[in-house]
């Protein structure tokens, strides 16, 4: 398969409404905190220290292979040690991966139902960690609604579109900051982020607004359709992508057009990430107030004019065997910038920052990360999909 598409600068990008903002700032530098103070870390492009042991040879850095060229990869997901990850297209389709080429044709497609178009279309997908004939899909419908719908799995290459099942459909107010991940909780719940309905300067009232799902991390039961999606966490502007550390959950939400960030907070309830009333570490508007009391602070924050930073894409904790000298690392990239960062939280705070693009290079507008059947790591471009191997001395 050898497709492409042209790349839609829109896709996931904030929107660029003048603002007033406490400080800004325009260096190289990544900028992290556990509270409001700020440490300003050099890139370095020196493996960082880990506590794994290992008889592999020396880990001299990152390189990406390209894997397949696809149309607008998103995501991919897979089980522990299946025979196949799959790989979903922002047009509705879902591919099977083998762990050496992608296979010619869709497992499932449901373009018919799906509106792609900017930052719709198929936007995530997850297989139940508990029974693996049920795969789970969140999409724009035809209409712009959010869609989550589960449907069956009747062999590894074969989803069957007729079961679909909606598990929640919610009406967009706009068609952009419809967020975008699906990831299942420790506690067996289906865990969903959304934007807070699109627009600028949370246009919609909805990030503080616990009256609704926008702009929020929503909490689906999966196996009691009698349970109603709950808004779990909320004060997000577009958690485009997130990712569940055992009881830790980091979500790379989207500025408006000053700073990203990626918060680390324990996944429970009624966490409060201060958008609108933050961006970032800064007040979003100083002159209508800033009241930062109950809301959790991002850890990282990286400012726009920083390599091109336009519009954060997290995101994955790195836990498999092929490089355990990042083990652990939360890593990140950007739409615009195009770069592979990292860092561990280890003891509450942010260490071991590295920024590993002048070992790998700028992959190109990254829409998202993945991890195949054996935990190796995946980045994905409007155009291709690249899998990060080490490179040994």
């Amino acid at each position: 398969m050898r497709r492409s598409l042209p790349v839609f600068l829109a896709f996931i990008l904030g929107c660029t409404a003048p603002q007033e903002l406490a400080t800004t700032t325009t260096t190289r530098s990544v900028t992290t905190s556990t509270a409001p103070a700020t440490t300003t870390v050099a890139e370095t492009t020196t493996a960082p220290s880990t506590t794994s042991t290992t008889t592999l040879p020396v880990l001299q850095g990152l390189v990406y292979e390209e894997v397949a060229r696809l149309p607008f990869p998103v995501q991919m997901t897979a089980l522990a040690g299946a025979e196949y990850s799959y790989i979903a297209t922002k047009d509705g389709r879902v591919w099977a991966y083998d762990g050496s080429s992608v296979l010619d044709d869709p497992v499932l497609d449901i373009s018919q139902n799906v509106l792609n178009r900017g930052e719709r279309g198929l936007l995530s997908i997850v297989i139940h960690p508990d029974d693996a004939t049920r795969f789970l899909a969140h999409y724009t419908a035809t209409d712009g609604d959010t869609v989550v719908s589960e449907f069956t799995m009747v062999s590894p290459l074969e989803i069957e579109p007729a079961s679909e099942t909606t598990l929640l459909r919610h009406e967009q107010p706009a068609a952009n900051h419809n967020g975008g991940m699906l990831q299942f909780g420790p506690d067996g719940g289906l865990y969903l982020g959304l934007g807070d309905g699109g627009g600028s300067n949370d246009r919609f009232g909805n990030g503080q607004n616990r009256e609704t799902l926008l702009g929020g991390l929503v909490r689906i039961d999966v196996d009691d359709p009698e349970i109603e999606p709950e808004l779990f966490q909320y004060g997000l502007r577009n958690p485009w992508r997130f990712w569940i550390d055992g009881d830790l959950i980091y979500i790379a939400d989207v500025g408006q057009n000053a700073f990203e960030e990626v918060s680390v907070a324990p996944l429970t309830p009624d966490v409060n990430y201060g958008w609108p009333i933050t961006e970032g570490l800064h007040c979003f508007q100083p002159s209508s107030g800033c009241d930062t009391t109950g809301i959790t602070l991002p850890v990282i924050e990286v400012s726009h004019g920083d390599a091109g930073t336009c519009s954060m894409t997290g995101g994955i904790i790195y836990r498999g065997p092929a490089i355990p000298e990042i083990e652990g690392q939360f890593f990140y990239s950007d739409y615009c910038g195009g770069y592979l960062r990292s860092f561990a939280y280890l003891e509450g705070a942010v260490a071991e920052e590295m920024d590993w693009t002048p070992q790998v290079g700028e992959a190109g507008s990254v829409t998202g990360f993945g991890i195949d059947s054996q935990g190796e790591m995946y980045v994905a471009t409007t155009e291709v999909l690249y899998k990060v191997v080490a490179q040994r001395g």
